[in-house]
C-alpha cells in the first residue's frame, strides 16, 4: 500500500511525506494513458464521460503528482460555492485584510486570488500546481477599489485571460494557501470550468453555501463529489440569521448525515452588517473558529498528515472505478469507429467488385465511345477515339464512388456516432471527385500511350506505325470485351501477335491497377475524417494496464 511508502518527519512544523520514484513513474505513465484517451463520438453518456477525463486530468495534474512531489508544499485549501455566497468576504476575513474581490456584481470573482505567508510564495508563483494557469496581477481597474465600475467595462473584459492571482499576508500561518475560486455555477461558462479545475488541485476542499440556499443541487452536488472521493472537505453555512441559527444548523446537519457526510466539519457564520453588500470584512470572531481548524491542520504534524493523506488517498482509490469506466467508453467508441468504417468498406467493396466488372465485361465501351469506335478510323482519328474512351472510364469510375458514398451515407445514418461534427463537415477539397478521377483515368491514358511507344520502337526498322492508333485500339481492345473483338485483330496486324498479345497483358495490369488505385483513394478519402479522431483499438487496454500496474506499485 502507499502507506507503507510515507515516512512522517517534522522539522518547523513541516511534515514530509517520503514517496517512492516508482510509484510517481507509475502515476505519471498512467496519467499519460488518460491524456491520451479520446472520446469523440457523440455516443449515449460521452459528454459525462469527456468530462470525467477531463476532471480525472486535472486533479492528477494539479493535485496528485505535484502533492507526492512535493509533500512538504503548503496545504491549499480551495473556497469554493455557488454564487453570491460570500466566499470572497470570508477569504478576506480569514485573512484580515482585502485580498479577493467580493460586491453585489455577478460573477464576482472572476480571477482566481490565492493568499498566502511571504515566505511561502515561491511554492505558487511558479508552475507547481494549476500550471495551465499564468500568473499576473489584475490590471488596477480590475480590482476590488474599483469594482462598481465593472458593469461599464468593454465586453471583452468578461472573459479575461485564465490568470491566478497570488497574494502573500503575514496574517495567513506558514504551511496554508486559501484560493478563493470562481463562482461553480457562474453564467460565464469558463468561470465554471475554471472553478472546477480549482477544486481538483485542493488538499481541503471548503464548501460554502448559505441559508437560504443549503439545499440547492449545486452545492451538494459538490459535496457529493467530495464524499465520492473521500477528499478531506470542510462545509460553511454562511450569512444565517441569529434567529434561525440553531434551526438552519439543524436541519442542515441532518441532511449532510443523511447524504453521509454527518463527520465532515461544520462551520456556521451569522448575518453580520459587514456581509451586506459584500463590501466589509466579518469580525474575527466570527470566522474565528474555521481560522483554528485550518491553522491546526496547516501545523500540527499528525493533523496534516490526515488532511494529505485522506485526500492523496481518496484520490488513488478513485481510480479504481474511474478508470474502468474510461475503459469501458473506450472500447464503446472504438466498437462504434469499427462499425464507421466497416460501413465504408462494404460499401467501397461492393462497388468496386461491381466497377471492376464492368470494365471486364466492355460497359465502357458504350454510348459516344462506341459511336467513335464504329467510325474509327475512317470519320474518327485516334485521338479522339481515346479521349471518348477515357471520359466512359472516368463515368463508370465516378458512378462507383458516387454510389459507395450513397450506401456509406445511409448505414451512417442509422449510426448515433455518425453524427460527430468532423464525420458531417462538407468536404474542403476544391477538388470534386470528377476532377480527381478525370486526372488519375488520364494519367492511365498516358501511361497506355508510353507501353504503346514501346512497343512501335521495338519493331524492325521502315515499319511506320502509328503509337497512337496502336494505344486507341489496345484501349478499346482493354475497354470493349466482346464489342471490340477487331480491336485485337486490327491491333496484332500492326504489332504482330506477339507484341499484341504482351501489350494487352501490359494494359490490362494497368488498368487493374488504375481502377484499384482510385477507389482506394476515394475511399481513404471518405475515412480520412474518421482516421483524424483517432480512435483505436488500443486506449482500452492501455487504460486497464496502467491501472493494474499502479495497484501492484501500491
Amino acid at each position: 500500500m502507499l502507506q507503507n511508502s510515507l515516512k512522517i518527519g517534522h522539522s518547523s512544523h513541516v511534515v514530509t511525506l517520503d514517496v517512492r520514484p516508482q510509484l510517481l513513474d507509475t502515476l505519471s505513465a498512467l496519467r499519460d494513458r488518460v491524456a491520451a484517451a479520446r472520446f469523440p463520438l457523440p455516443l449515449a453518456g460521452a459528454p459525462r464521460v469527456r468530462a470525467n477525463r477531463d476532471e480525472l486530468l486535472a486533479q492528477l495534474d494539479d493535485y496528485l503528482v505535484p502533492r507526492l512531489r512535493s509533500p512538504e508544499a503548503p496545504l491549499l485549501a480551495v473556497v469554493g460555492g455557488s454564487t453570491g455566497t460570500g466566499k470572497s468576504t470570508l477569504v478576506n476575513s480569514l485573512v484580515g485584510r482585502r485580498v479577493s474581490e467580493a460586491g453585489v456584481l455577478r460573477p464576482t470573482t472572476r480571477t482566481p486570488v490565492l493568499v498566502c505567508h511571504p515566505e511561502d510564495h515561491h511554492w505558487f508563483s511558479g508552475m507547481r500546481v494549476l500550471p495551465d494557469l499564468t500568473r499576473g496581477p489584475l490590471p488596477q481597474q480590475d480590482r476590488y477599489e474599483d469594482r462598481h465600475q465593472d458593469r461599464h467595462q468593454d465586453s471583452r473584459d468578461e472573459h479575461p485571460a485564465r490568470v491566478l492571482r497570488v497574494e502573500t499576508a503575514e496574517s495567513v500561518p506558514r504551511g496554508l494557501a486559501l484560493l478563493d475560486a470562481p463562482d461553480v455555477d457562474s453564467l460565464v461558462a469558463e468561470n465554471r470550468v475554471l472553478a472546477a479545475e480549482l477544486i481538483c488541485a485542493a488538499d481541503v476542499w471548503i464548501m460554502v453555501t448559505t441559508a437560504a440556499r443549503y439545499a440547492d443541487a449545486v452545492p451538494w452536488h459538490l459535496l457529493r463529489t467530495a464524499k465520492e472521493y473521500d477528499a478531506t472537505l470542510v462545509t460553511v453555512l454562511d450569512r444565517v440569521p441569529h434567529q434561525v441559527v440553531a434551526e438552519v444548523s439543524r436541519q442542515y446537519g441532518a441532511l449532510l448525515t443523511k447524504a453521509g457526510l454527518g463527520d465532515v466539519p461544520r462551520f456556521t457564520v451569522p448575518e453580520l452588517p459587514e456581509s451586506a453588500w459584500g463590501g466589509g470584512l466579518l469580525p474575527a470572531s466570527a470566522v474565528a473558529p474555521l481560522r483554528a481548524w485550518l491553522l491546526h491542520h496547516s501545523q500540527d504534524p499528525a493533523a496534516r498528515r490526515q488532511v494529505l493523506a485522506r485526500t492523496a488517498y481518496g484520490l488513488l482509490d478513485s481510480l479504481k472505478s474511474r478508470m474502468p469506466e474510461l475503459a469501458g467508453a473506450a472500447a464503446a467508441q472504438y466498437a462504434a469507429a469499427l462499425r464507421l468504417t466497416s460501413a465504408v468498406d462494404h460499401a467501397y467493396d461492393s462497388e468496386h467488385a461491381r466497377v471492376r466488372g464492368r470494365v471486364n465485361s466492355g460497359a465502357a465501351l458504350a454510348g459516344d465511345a462506341l459511336k467513335r469506335w464504329r467510325a474509327f478510323p475512317l470519320d474518327c482519328t485516334a485521338g479522339e477515339l481515346l479521349d471518348a474512351l477515357v471520359e466512359s472510364l472516368a463515368e463508370l469510375l465516378l458512378c462507383a464512388v458516387t454510389a459507395a458514398d450513397e450506401r456509406t451515407h445511409e448505414a451512417w445514418r442509422r449510426e448515433p456516432a455518425a453524427r460527430a461534427p468532423e464525420l458531417t463537415a462538407q468536404d474542403p477539397s476544391p477538388e470534386p471527385p470528377e476532377h480527381r478521377i478525370g486526372l488519375a483515368v488520364r494519367r492511365w491514358r498516358r501511361e497506355l500511350e508510353e507501353y504503346a511507344e514501346d512497343e512501335v520502337r521495338e519493331l524492325e526498322r521502315g515499319a511506320t506505325v502509328d503509337a497512337e492508333v496502336v494505344a486507341a485500339l489496345v484501349a478499346t481492345a482493354v475497354l470493349g470485351g466482346h464489342r471490340a473483338r477487331t480491336a485485337g485483330e486490327r491491333l496484332a496486324e500492326r504489332i504482330g501477335p506477339h507484341g499484341a498479345l504482351r501489350l494487352r497483358d501490359r494494359a490490362g495490369r494497368l488498368l487493374t491497377e488504375h481502377v484499384d488505385r482510385v477507389m482506394h483513394a476515394e475511399r481513404e478519402r471518405r475515412l480520412a475524417p474518421l482516421d483524424a479522431l483517432d480512435v483505436h483499438a488500443e486506449s482500452q487496454a492501455e487504460l486497464i494496464a496502467a491501472l493494474s500496474v499502479l495497484q501492484k506499485e501500491r
